[in-house]
């Protein structure tokens, strides 16, 4: 049973799952799936709310084309849009759609939106160099900004 947000996520969801076979992720289970990974990459795919971003289609599509391209190198999930507010920080994502590509349980770099091709293969390549460093948990000051109701941490 796929447990997501509204309709269009749950069917972009459902079909990566099934379709790619991908596993779905949350805080529950992302330290397991990073830790299984028999390459020491992942590639996570946090899809936001495909109702407002769009792109995020298309980054489903870009998705399972990017773990045949690197084939053996990469495992990718998608992580469920109910845990992405509490694993955006840890992966240092921004906006949405993104892709993350981690090293054990560290982002090493994070896509976000759509890219075009090249730069996916630029970037990932590069990402999957045994010296690339991770990307260090953003510091400083965080900003509070409340919208509707709505507090949002930055």
């Amino acid at each position: 049973m796929v447990i997501c947000g509204g309709k269009m996520t749950c069917a972009l969801v459902r079909a990566l799952s099934e379709r790619s076979r991908l596993p779905l992720v949350d805080e529950t289970n992302i330290d397991a799936f990073l830790a299984s990974t028999a390459s020491e990459n992942a590639l996570l795919f946090f899809t936001g709310d495909p109702a407002k971003q769009p792109e995020a289609i298309d980054v489903a599509v870009i998705l399972p084309e990017l773990l045949l391209f690197f084939c053996g190198r990469l495992r990718g999930a998608v992580v469920r849009h109910t845990a992405e507010d509490k694993l955006k920080a840890r992966f240092n994502v921004v906006v949405m759609p993104s892709l993350v590509v981690t090293r054990r349980d560290k982002p090493v770099g994070v896509l976000g939106k759509i890219r075009d091709w090249s730069e996916y293969v630029e970037k990932v390549g590069a990402w999957l160099a045994p010296d690339a460093p991770v990307m260090m948990p953003p510091s400083g000051p965080k900003i509070e900004i409340t919208r509707d109701g709505t507090v949002i941490v930055r």
